[in-house]
């Protein structure tokens, strides 16, 4: 019979900032799970699948706290403030985030305001969705005949809508780009790479609400991908890699699909 590691107990009053992976609930780490079934508070982002929040104690308060591009959304110092304010209530205070906490997930502002406020906390990393979705695709991060670095970045834009991103420089590294939150402004981001020295034939592909039963592939180059995923209406959440990795799926007949 499989024996499973001791874990930590969560204490009242404690912080725990888990990352939930990109949708499965069987990529969960075990601690993360361990978390979902002690906490009395799970504060939740929008993209944590319900499958996961289903694995919760029963008696756990959830709170939605999601954070969506273009639509109304709970302000980052509120979230802050909610995890203060239950954590001091003497609650077990878990604070559960689509992917890994740490990668586009604004998790160190939250570890911030809890250490200002003199509140202990944990950090559980998940599967980011930048790796495991296109991992789940058939779509490797790194090769060794492709690649030497793999660049994650995120589609920041600043309050006059203008992107916080060198697409230029990137594009100069000549390495697969995986882009997060980029569907917005996705025609705008290659014509930059392709400027910044990108061939306009350069692979591309995305990959939508991976680890779901939603999820779907694009195969597509650099300069029609923008296209192409309109006209197939695809949309966020969706992940984009950008160079030699991503036409490595189509090499092997796509025999890589995502789990049933």
């Amino acid at each position: 019979m499989l024996t499973l590691p001791d874990m930590p107990d969560f204490p009242a009053g404690e912080v725990w900032l888990a990352g939930a992976g990109p949708g499965d609930p069987r990529l969960l780490t075990l601690l993360a799970l361990h978390a979902l079934q002690q906490a009395d508070d799970i504060v939740h982002d929008a993209l944590v699948d319900p499958r996961v929040l289903a694995l919760g104690r029963a008696g756990a308060e959830r709170l939605f706290a999601g954070k969506r591009g273009g639509l109304p959304s709970m302000r980052q110092p509120d979230i802050n403030a909610l995890l203060v304010e239950r954590a001091r209530a003497g609650r077990r205070v878990l604070r559960l985030k689509g992917g890994d906490p740490f990668v586009f997930g604004r998790g160190w502002d939250e570890v911030a305001a809890l250490a200002q406020a003199g509140l202990r906390c944990r950090v559980i990393p998940g599967l980011t969705a930048g790796l495991a979705g296109p991992a789940l695709a058939g779509i490797p991060a790194t090769t060794r005949e492709t690649s030497t670095a793999v660049v994650l970045a995120a589609d920041l834009r600043d309050a006059d809508g203008r992107s916080a991103v060198d697409w230029t420089a990137l594009a100069r590294l000549g390495q697969p780009i995986v882009l997060y939150m980029a569907m917005a402004h996705l025609a705008e981001i290659a014509a930059a790479l392709i400027e910044g020295g990108l061939a306009p034939d350069t692979p591309a592909a995305l990959v939508q609400s991976a680890a779901t039963s939603r999820q779907r592939v694009l195969d597509s180059r650099l300069d029609r991908v923008a296209a192409e995923a309109a006209a197939q209406g695809f949309g966020s959440p969706s992940i984009a890699v950008i160079g030699a990795t991503a036409a490595l799926r189509t090499t092997i007949g796509h025999t890589i699909g995502a789990w049933s």
